[in-house]
């Protein structure tokens, strides 16, 4: 195991920060690359990770990795160090009001001119002339912010790898995923593994968050030369929700380190037998079916549905009960699916999205992320 940092661009006089990285395996083979907490109030994930690194360093000592595996435990310390009035404010940026999983490095931009004369009819060659084109690009970049110091240091970590984890969280929340339908069928295994609730698959949902930036570089350099050129799915990249926020537990952490090794198992990277592949709990739906349940009034918050169940549409969701009038406003799903995420907070203003459902037809279009 080798531990490696990274240091990001000083922000004012005094004050220094770094990204530190825990290799596993021998380079060569397969590349597998997990990173927790982007957003930085976020915290299964961190547990997961220092788990995974439990399993990672028994695994190498026995000489089953096939190849690395790079665990980053804190992708975002400066979002870690976010705190106003006692309130840990990891999501967005201070200084900025930018989110920390949004605007990474347009690897498309970066890579296109660069491969187009490099591309030969072997799938195997093109795999490493995009990948050599991405490390090129990277390393001509040159942040001017402590924010942008970081997303490029991850986006080097990771550009290469043949398998991205990015693990998040929601407010409250059902285990799910978001991917890239191009590689549904080989993210579908993992979350059979994990036990999702909700697979939300969009091809590009905006913004360039991290797990989007490595895997639809591939699907738009498919798009573009694919009929002269085999592109295969380099990146297969996934943004894990590990629940909700406060859902931090020995217990839960390792048992999503464990799933996550039984899917590596199944992907050939650990020289090991997987575990039989669990049932899917419900099928993949597109992320543009995702329907919000909006609050039109003021109130507290009781909701009537339970996190990760089937709800019909027309079903009581929530309650919004004003008790200066005495008026309850019952909210109803608008479409049948799986209630993946729900507020944490229970008070909503007039216009709140409060929760969501995952639906099977899509309707919506733009950007389909919250900021």
């Amino acid at each position: 195991m080798q531990i490696k940092t990274h240091p990001l661009i000083s922000p004012t006089l005094g004050t220094e920060r770094h990204l530190t990285s825990f290799h596993y395996g021998p380079t060569g083979g397969q590349k597998i690359y997990i990173q927790a907490s982007l957003h930085a109030d976020e915290l299964p994930g961190m547990l997961v990770a220092w788990r995974l690194r439990k399993h990672f360093a028994s695994l190498e000592a026995a000489g089953k990795l096939r190849g690395e595996v790079i665990v980053v435990p804190v992708a975002n310390p400066i979002g870690l160090n976010q705190r106003v009035l006692g309130s840990h404010i990891g999501r967005f940026e201070g200084n900025t009001a930018q989110n920390f999983n949004r605007n990474f490095y347009d690897l498309t931009t970066l890579v296109m001119h660069r491969v187009e004369a490099r591309l030969t009819r072997n799938i195997d060659e093109n795999r490493q002339v995009v990948r050599t084109a991405m490390r090129e690009a990277l390393d001509e970049q040159t942040p001017l912010t402590e924010l942008d110091s970081q997303r490029l240091a991850l986006q080097k970590l990771s550009c290469d790898a043949d398998v991205v984890i990015d693990l998040h969280c929601d407010w409250e929340a059902a285990m799910h995923l978001y991917t890239n339908p191009d590689i549904w069928g080989e993210v579908e295994p993992l979350a059979r593994y994990i036990g999702a609730k909700a697979s939300l698959l969009a091809l590009n949902a905006d913004g360039n968050p991290f797990d989007e930036i490595h895997s639809f570089c591939w699907s738009n350099l498919r798009a573009r030369y694919g009929k002269q050129h085999p592109i295969p799915n380099g990146g297969v990249s996934v943004t894990v929700e590990l629940r909700g926020q406060r859902d931090v537990s020995h217990e839960f952490a390792e048992q999503d380190a464990q799933a996550i090794v039984n899917y590596l198992c199944h992907r050939d990277f650990i020289d090991a037998e997987a575990a039989p592949l669990p049932a899917l709990p419900f099928p993949a739906t597109p992320f543009a079916g995702a329907a919000a349940v909006i609050t039109p009034v003021s109130g507290v918050l009781a909701f009537r549905a339970e996190l990760g169940a089937w709800i019909e549409s027309g079903q009581p969701v929530v309650d919004i009960i004003d008790p200066l009038t005495d008026h309850v406003s019952t909210l109803n799903a608008t479409t049948s699916g799986v209630l993946y995420a729900h507020r944490s907070v229970r008070f909503a203003s007039a216009g709140m999205s409060v929760a969501h459902i995952a639906g099977a037809t899509a309707f919506r279009t733009g950007s389909l992320l919250p900021l």
